[in-house]
């Protein structure tokens, strides 16, 4: 009997076993089918669909999404076609580049030539194409390049002490996008009058310099005078907004030729909680600006020693060549004397974010690098008033010097025509060749009105503020009366301040906590004057830098008094 019982038993377990087994095989069947049915369909995914799924904050900064299209066929077609191409281009390139060198070639320089030029055995690949309509005036055709390539180059130089060395470039790595300009379109075959090309995004260059035979450390400042002297010649010659024109048929295209279109007025203003690169004390900041990174375009501020929160308030000036794609670089340095700058940060703007005539007021972050999408890291911020002005704009623009050689910046002419004074309006029409300065004069009018949400300063959790207000170029101050015992203190006191030059002077306002025996720092707020100047009076809040929390509430008001200065 129990042997019958243990059969069943076993039976029975060995079926559910034989049971279970199939179930779990289907299982998984199912599951790797809806499995290659979920992957089939991801395949099949475009990247707008992959968008639509998942914001662009959540992809990691290595994911780039491509508008263009891949050239396997034309890649393998070149590769083909690169020794031909090498001996047809390389005699050409040496000929045409060779001016360029010769036109931008460092001062310490004599001569800078070829000697030997190949373009070597591994072809540059198109990794992306791009078409751009323009309208019904031409097309647009963008290629992304890429070459990692063993030319054979050898510049025969020779420095202004009679030196002569052959300088080998090795080791050179190019990315970037080229953009070739169809335009315009016409009706008569190949169906466009002109080709234009030019590089229009460089994103990178990489190239080693060595002494055949030697070591090119030991001549300074050769390496990096050779170096800026072929990037300059590159930046200048061949980086967009600059374009070459070849027509292809008869016809004058001189409007697609590059043009300056306008000017930008930049005013660095201040920086604030920057980055310490000294181990001993405070960093000496200073800053460089350009639009194209060309070293008689750069502009550089003047250094504020031992000072993570500098003040500049300079005014630059910069030629606008195409404000949809051209960008304001502000970089950082440390000053470390003679030895080479390091890099606190760096930001940018987009000029096409800029409203033609009006001053726009912005605290940028700044980052190491300016590829990099995601930095995290806090390196400080950088304060810019900038107003671009393009070329023709009449409004709110008027030269009231129009039929005289005087010479106004751009911004000067905008403070100028909100300053209806007198003596603007009399001053003599005869033509001189000496050059008149504006001197945005004027009374500035001050009612310091309360503050808010001001950090506690005394063991009860209140504070006995007032404010200090003094013009930074004129070095003239004022306070206001202290209020006991108050985070939100409401003074409602007005002071006039005689401004002699409202361009380049600021106002600070500090606020202080009174004490019995001294007074504590609360915290600032820096103004320019360039908005009271033009709008005439306005009344906002600030927040009070160096301090938690806080702001101040003013009314500011511009009496102006314009005078002339002869230089």
């Amino acid at each position: 009997m129990g042997f019958l019982m243990g059969l069943v038993i076993g039976v029975a377990f060995g079926v559910g076993l034989v049971i279970a087994f199939v179930h779990s095989e289907n299982t998984r069947s199912r599951r790797r089918s809806e499995l290659a049915a979920t992957i089939a369909s991801f395949a099949k995914m475009t990247v707008e669909d992959s968008r639509k799924l998942l914001p662009a904050d959540y992809y990691p900064s290595w994911v780039v999404f491509s508008q263009r299209q891949k050239l396997k066929w034309l890649n393998s077609h070149l590769t083909k076609l690169w020794p031909y191409v090498n001996e047809a281009a390389s005699e050409l390139i040496k000929n045409s580049v060779e001016p360029i060198l010769e036109q931008y070639r460092s001062a310490i320089l004599s001569s800078l030539k070829f000697s030997k030029l190949t373009l070597g055995t591994v072809a540059p690949q198109f990794t992306g194409v791009s078409i751009i309509e323009d309208g019904d005036s031409g097309i647009t055709m963008e290629l992304e390049v890429q070459w990692d390539g063993n030319p054979s180059i050898i510049l025969d130089i020779r420095t202004l002490v009679g030196v002569g060395l052959p300088i080998q470039v090795k080791n050179i790595g190019f990315t970037g996008v080229f953009r070739l300009m169809f335009k315009p379109l016409v009706d008569e075959f190949p169906c466009f009058g002109a080709i234009s090309y030019s590089l229009r995004e460089k994103k990178k260059l990489d190239f080693t310099l060595k002494v055949v035979g030697g070591e090119i450390s030991s001549i300074p400042g050769l390496s990096s005078a050779i170096e800026e002297t072929i990037r300059d010649a590159i930046e200048d010659s061949l980086t967009w907004p600059v374009r070459k024109v070849v027509p292809i048929l008869p016809g004058d295209y001189s409007d697609l030729e590059l043009k300056p279109v306008g000017t930008l007025e930049v005013k660095l203003v201040q920086a604030r909680e920057l980055t310490n690169k000294d181990i001993i004390g405070k960093s000496d900041p200073y800053a460089m600006l350009y639009i194209r990174p060309l070293r008689d375009r750069m502009k550089k501020s003047k250094t504020i020693n031992n000072e993570l929160n500098p003040i500049w308030n300079e005014h630059f000036e910069f030629i606008v060549e195409d404000e949809s794609t051209q960008h304001l670089v502000v970089k950082i340095y440390d000053d470390e004397g003679v030895q080479a700058s390091e890099l606190i940060g760096c930001t940018q703007v987009p000029l096409k974010d800029l409203q033609p005539g009006k001053v726009k007021d912005v605290w940028l972050n700044l980052v190491k690098d300016l590829e990099l999408q995601r930095d995290n890291k806090f390196r400080g911020q950088v304060h810019l008033e900038l107003l671009y002005c393009p070329f023709g704009m009449e409004n709110g623009f008027s030269n009231p010097f129009a039929n005289q050689k005087f010479s106004m910046t751009s911004l000067e002419k905008a403070l100028k025509s909100e300053a209806n004074g007198t003596e603007a309006s009399n001053i003599d029409k005869t033509p001189t060749n000496r050059r008149r300065d504006v001197i945005v004069r004027g009374v500035l009018s001050v009612t310091v009105i309360s503050a808010e949400d001001l950090p506690a300063m005394d063991l009860m959790g209140k504070a006995d503020p007032f404010v200090v207000l003094h013009m930074k170029k004129t070095e003239t101050k004022n306070k206001t009366r202290v209020v006991n015992d108050s985070l939100n203190p409401a003074w409602n006191q007005t002071f006039d301040f005689v401004v002699e030059d409202g361009l380049h002077d600021m106002l600070i306002l500090e606020v202080y906590d009174h004490d019995t025996f001294g007074k504590d720092y609360m915290g600032r707020c820096i103004l320019t004057l360039t908005r009271v100047i033009m709008e005439g009076e306005y009344k906002d809040s600030f927040p009070l830098e160096g301090a938690k929390s806080g702001k101040l509430n003013l009314h500011l008001k511009w009496n102006p008094q314009p005078i002339y200065r002869d230089t």
